[in-house]
């Protein structure tokens, strides 16, 4: 199916709730296309499009309930997914965390469409991946890549008068470069809603760099490092970390932010001075949806202002148990920074390691958030404000935590993975052991 309209999705979702006599009922109908291409060793190895809609249906009788999904839309097909739902509600058992159906709720409207993105062709991913190529091949670098663009729509209703409608787009590309002997990795990640912002050529480019210039790279020991972290090396523990504010499992002495003795941490300084994260569903640069996974209004929310715990993630069942008003958790993470290009960063470092990513990221004890992972795709000595030369992969094991108290500077911020992040200088950064890996 096509991209619903507003109209079309709401016609579609009054029939469901119609068809429904339990004590609540809501749906969520949800559809998308997108389109991408991937290549390998300088070639492309598959292209492709795809589309699908789902409708998902929740009913409940007190707080038995049940959900049932199809993706047919005939009348006949509606009726059989609302009984599905209703039958096996009234099969189940009681759940009593069970929230009742939303009143009609208010949702504010994103930007988060771009026709650029809709409209994207295949011939416009293959000259992509064409520049991607070629210019690799010019330098005698081998190039892996995969882009992708999607839009979707997700319509929302219930039988107490609420619904919601949004439509959004996203394009996504990767690429990794190495050179002929596999000694030498380089790497670079887009993310826009807007195809128009997108650049595969300015992008390969600096995986191109990034990989002649990682070859031949030496070892040092592993011990603690003052490192300058590119935004894609820190997104992945600050999202691990963002994911752990929910105010249940502190309470319940299960996170980094339980107190001792009961209770949690809100309104603590557990980090440096400088550190401000929030996320905003209106910001230009990384709009989301309208509404959280609860179908709550999404609301611009701060976490941590100067190093201090400012809000926790409160589900609608343990906002009624302890009688505060819901907050949602993040759909974007957006951390303050500095004005400082990461060029200028690494031109006043004395000493230290410029990391591209990390990968590979596993938990090692969630009580101090510490993790445990791997550089990856470029990682270089940095000496006298110059990068000196390549140097082979750490296994690193370090707490965000940690991290976040030992920022020496912060540049200016970048989107990755839909968030703003600001590249950051970390002092006394653990790297355990070294890794062979490129």
């Amino acid at each position: 199916m096509p991209i619903l309209s507003k109209d079309e999705a709401k016609k579609i979702l009054t029939k469901v709730i119609g068809f429904s006599t339990a004590d609540g009922c809501s749906a969520t109908l949800a559809g998308n296309k997108s389109g991408n291409i991937r290549y390998a060793r300088n070639s492309v190895s598959t292209s492709g499009a795809s589309s699908d809609t789902t409708l998902v249906v929740q009913c409940n009788y007190g707080k038995k309930v049940a959900t049932a999904t199809i993706n047919e839309f005939d009348e006949g097909s509606l009726k059989k997914v609302v009984q599905r739902a209703q039958e096996m509600a009234k099969l189940s058992p009681e759940n009593p965390e069970f929230m009742d159906t939303l009143p009609k709720q208010k949702y504010k409207s994103s930007n988060s469409w771009f026709d650029s993105t809709a409209n994207a062709s295949p011939e416009y991913r293959a000259q992509a991946a064409a520049h991607s190529i070629e210019d690799s091949k010019k330098q005698k670098l081998i190039a892996a890549g995969f882009l992708n663009d999607t839009a979707d729509f997700t319509a929302i209703a219930n039988n107490n008068g609420l619904f919601g409608y949004y439509t959004s787009t996203n394009v996504d590309f990767s690429v990794t470069i190495r050179t002929e002997d596999g000694k030498g990795s380089g790497w670079v990640t887009r993310d826009y809603n807007d195809m128009d912002k997108f650049d595969a050529r300015a992008a390969s480019k600096v995986a191109i760099q990034k990989s002649a210039a990682s070859a031949g790279a030496k070892a040092l020991e592993p011990g603690r490092y003052t490192v300058i972290l590119e935004p894609a090396a820190s997104v992945g523990l600050l999202n691990n970390m963002m994911a752990n504010f929910d105010a249940r499992t502190a309470d319940e002495g299960r996170s980094f932010l339980s107190k001792k003795g009961g209770g949690n941490k809100l309104g603590e300084k557990l980090f440096d001075e400088a550190v401000n994260i929030y996320s905003d569903p209106w910001n230009e640069e990384i709009p989301t949806a309208p509404w959280t996974g609860e179908n709550l209004p999404a609301e611009k929310v701060s976490w941590i202002e100067k190093g201090v715990i400012k809000n926790l993630n409160y589900s609608r069942f343990w906002a009624s148990e302890k009688d505060v008003k819901p907050v949602a958790g993040t759909n974007n993470i957006i951390m303050l920074g500095g004005d400082k290009s990461l060029e200028q960063m690494i031109a006043k470092t004395k000493k230290g390691i410029l990391v591209t990513r990390m990968w590979y990221i596993r938990p090692v004890d969630p009580q101090t958030l510490l993790y445990t992972g791997l550089t990856r795709d470029g990682t270089f000595y940095i000496e006298n404000g110059k990068i000196k030369y390549p140097i082979k992969n750490f296994r690193f094991n370090e707490s965000p935590v940690i991290m976040l108290n030992n920022i020496e500077e912060l540049g200016k911020p970048q989107r990755i993975n839909g968030n703003l992040i600001p590249p950051m200088k970390i002092r006394d950064f653990t790297f355990s052991s070294l890794s062979d890996a490129v």
